[in-house]
């Protein structure tokens, strides 16, 4: 037997239309008409059945259909089901699916032809109870339609909310995960060209410790300068990735993110450290917009760290920006192998070796902007191309 649940709310409601039914029989009992031929035990009779037919319906959430049933088909004896039996097809109506409500409808109103058949020679009285009981029947079962539709309104709606809400919550998920790959891009990207400064500097005095004072000196300033140099640029990108997109400048007065323009800036840190680099660009005119200038400066920042980091020494790069408004801006980093190097060397290591990071965010960063990049070994060497879209 499958057990029923009630909450109070449930309990409260059975009892009301317990009461309902009840009070609609008491009420009606002096308006039905009831053959006069009938004796006094078979009124007695057929009020203990009306009161049962009452106490049926706590009944009606376990076996609403059979309920209704039963109540219409005792209807047409029994006098005193009415209550009872609006309260059963009501419940049928608002709880049970559409095919079991017809064919409860299709058994309530089933004596009506013959109720029109007979309607020229019955009594008045007669005929207005009849009137009176179909009229019930049928608003029993429209409210309990109504009922229906508007419980199904609200669980749509239930639905369309907790939808509405994991939607939300995925939006913000993937917020989070977006910033955090930002912060990671521009931690790697600014931090990574800074110490790799550091690296090749500490290098040099590591594998000549016998250099003159000043040179000594002068490398432990440099290294002193890019340790500089990348605390005040771990500030700037916290503070810009705090500020939030397009702000262009953090809290607290700190500098702009990069440009275009900075590239001499960039490239001129770069040859200190030792490397022969040469720099044809950036165009003349107009400058880029600011994603597009920020993009290719984090391109060419990260080809020259990989050939600081990769390269043979001695192996020179040449950078490369062309391109304007219309065309679009087109980025080249190209490193070569120096004479006598091995073969092997100059490429940038995959993932095995915990390489090969960079490149993949650069590559996700041109196709943020609109672009795309292209990394591949050329000439002995490696080159890093990207192209991205500068309007007119």
């Amino acid at each position: 037997m499958r057990r029923i649940h009630r909450t109070r709310r449930d309990w409260a409601a059975d009892l009301a239309l317990f009461l309902f039914a009840a009070c609609f029989a008491a009420v009606s009992s002096q308006s039905i008409p009831v053959a006069e031929s009938l004796g006094p035990g078979w009124r007695a009779a057929d009020q203990v059945v009306g009161g049962l037919g009452c106490a049926a319906v706590l009944l009606r959430r376990r076996w609403p259909v059979q309920l209704a049933v039963g109540l219409l088909l005792a209807g047409g004896v029994a006098h005193y089901l009415t209550g009872p039996a609006m309260v059963a097809v009501f419940t049928v109506a608002a709880t049970r699916p559409w095919k079991a409500t017809a064919w409860v409808a299709a058994l309530a109103f089933g004596p009506l032809p013959f109720f029109l058949w007979q309607l020229p020679d019955m009594s008045e009285d007669r005929a207005g109870a009849a009137v009176t009981y179909f009229a019930l029947i049928a608003g029993a079962i429209g409210w309990g339609l109504f009922r229906r539709s508007r419980q199904q309104l609200i669980a749509s709606l239930r639905e369309r909310a907790e939808l509405a809400e994991a939607d939300a919550e995925s939006r913000a998920e993937r917020a989070r995960m977006e910033a955090r790959e930002e912060i990671a891009r521009e931690m790697h990207d600014v931090l990574g060209h800074r110490l790799s400064l550091l690296s090749v500097h500490a290098g040099a005095l590591e594998f000549n410790p016998g250099a003159p004072r000043a040179e000594i000196e002068r490398a432990a300033g440099v290294m002193r300068e890019s340790a500089h140099l990348a605390l005040h640029d771990l500030r700037e990108v916290i503070g810009v990735l705090r500020t939030g997109p397009g702000t262009g400048v953090a809290e607290g007065g700190e500098r702009p993110q990069p440009e275009l323009a900075d590239l001499p800036r960039l490239v001129a840190e770069a040859r200190a450290a030792g490397g022969p680099i040469e720099l044809a660009g950036p165009p003349e005119g107009a400058a880029p917009p600011a994603l597009v200038g920020r993009t290719a400066y984090r391109i060419v920042q990260e080809a020259l760290t990989n050939v600081r980091k990769h390269a043979p020494p001695g192996a020179a790069a040449e950078v490369r920006v062309t391109g304007g408004p219309g065309d679009g801006l087109t980025v080249e980093v190209r490193n070569s192998r120096p004479p006598g190097a091995d073969p092997a060397a100059g490429a940038v290591p995959g993932p095995a070796e915990g390489g090969g990071q960079g490149l993949i965010g650069l590559a996700e960063r041109a196709r943020l902007a609109g672009g795309r990049l292209t990394a591949l070994p050329a000439d002995g060497g490696f080159r890093v191309r990207a192209w991205l879209p500068w309007q007119g």
